[in-house]
């Protein structure tokens, strides 16, 4: 271990950093959430359902809707098919295969009240499914509609993090730095960036995290419009100063991202997080430029394409 970090365990960060003293893998995952799976509540209880199918992915989103569509279409023709095709008007009564499609396309006019009327329901009982299944219906697409405007209106940052981090050359001095960038088109301002270091250490054979919280070079800029690259200066003051490649490659360390912005369409804050792991700390590297001015010199092109591109650099030797 770096002498640089052993007179600075004393010395960690006592403000709460909202996790335990130690954990198995990571604190923060890759898409930002908390590496965290709760028990002791029964699933219905313990999952959000709005939230989980607002941070669904468009096509799982679109692909559960189909198949929730199709499967109740299913059921409710099932129950018809079990009552009678002798209770449902206009059916073709050739063979079973024939009459089921019959069956589920009611059912789905029914479901969405289109009611074509080619097929109809004769009798109480239904009558009375076809009732219900109208009123399911009714409910399930405001509940569908509401849902698809939480996905389109939900501000959101639409930041792309690099996948590493590097330890690089910075003013004659040595830095970790990241950088980020905004994938759309949204305008964000008042750009303000949180970075806390969580550090394994071993305390009487028992593994522990210090936390830290790493002062960076900028910790707020006015506009994000192109990619930033935030930079910790790796000085006296840093719980890194004195580690060497090996520190950084057998040090367990993860280095925790909170970005607040905000966002001038929406009048709304957005935040989003990121974390580093030592796997994907790269040490004596430098990123490369990521964007540049286009063919006629009239505006500049950022290139999403290179936010993880580097280059080997010579580092500062260790004081």
């Amino acid at each position: 271990m770096a002498k640089g970090f052993r007179e600075k365990i004393n010395q960690k960060n006592t403000e709460n950093s909202g996790f335990g003293e130690h954990a198995p893998g990571r604190f923060i995952n890759k898409n930002g959430l908390p590496n965290v799976n709760r028990k002791g509540v029964n699933v219905l209880t313990r999952f959000s359902w709005y939230h989980t199918m607002l941070e669904l992915s468009t096509f799982r989103f679109l692909s559960y809707l189909v198949i929730a569509y199709i499967l109740v279409n299913i059921i409710f023709a099932l129950i018809y098919y079990l009552i009678g095709v002798e209770h449902l008007t206009g059916i073709d009564k050739s063979d079973p295969m024939n009459e089921f499609i019959d069956v589920f396309f009611f059912s789905s006019q029914t479901f969405t009240t289109v009611g074509y009327g080619r097929i109809a329901p004769v009798g109480f009982m239904a009558s009375m499914v076809a009732t219900f299944e109208a009123f399911l219906g009714l409910l399930t697409f405001a509940i569908a509609t509401g849902l698809f405007y939480g996905r389109f209106s939900r501000p959101r940052a639409y930041l792309k993090f690099s996948d590493i981090a590097l330890v690089a050359p910075f003013k004659e001095q040595t830095a970790l730095m990241f950088r980020l960038a905004p994938y759309k088109n949204n305008a964000l301002t008042d750009a303000e960036v949180i970075v806390s270091a969580a550090i394994e250490v071993m305390e009487k054979d028992i593994p522990k995290s210090h936390f830290y919280t790493l002062k960076t070079q900028l910790s707020k800029i006015n506009s994000l419009a192109l990619n930033w690259t935030v930079v910790h200066i790796i000085d006296e003051d840093s719980p890194f100063y004195g580690f060497g490649e090996e520190d950084f490659r057998n040090t367990d360390i993860e280095i925790i991202i909170h970005v607040r912005a905000f966002d001038e369409v929406f009048s709304n804050t957005v935040v989003q997080r990121s974390s580093y792991i030592s796997g994907e700390i790269i040490y004596g590297a430098k990123f490369v430029p990521m964007y540049y001015p286009d063919s006629r010199n009239l505006s500049t092109v950022l290139d999403l394409d290179k936010i993880n591109h580097y280059q080997k650099a010579d580092l500062p030797a260790l004081k």
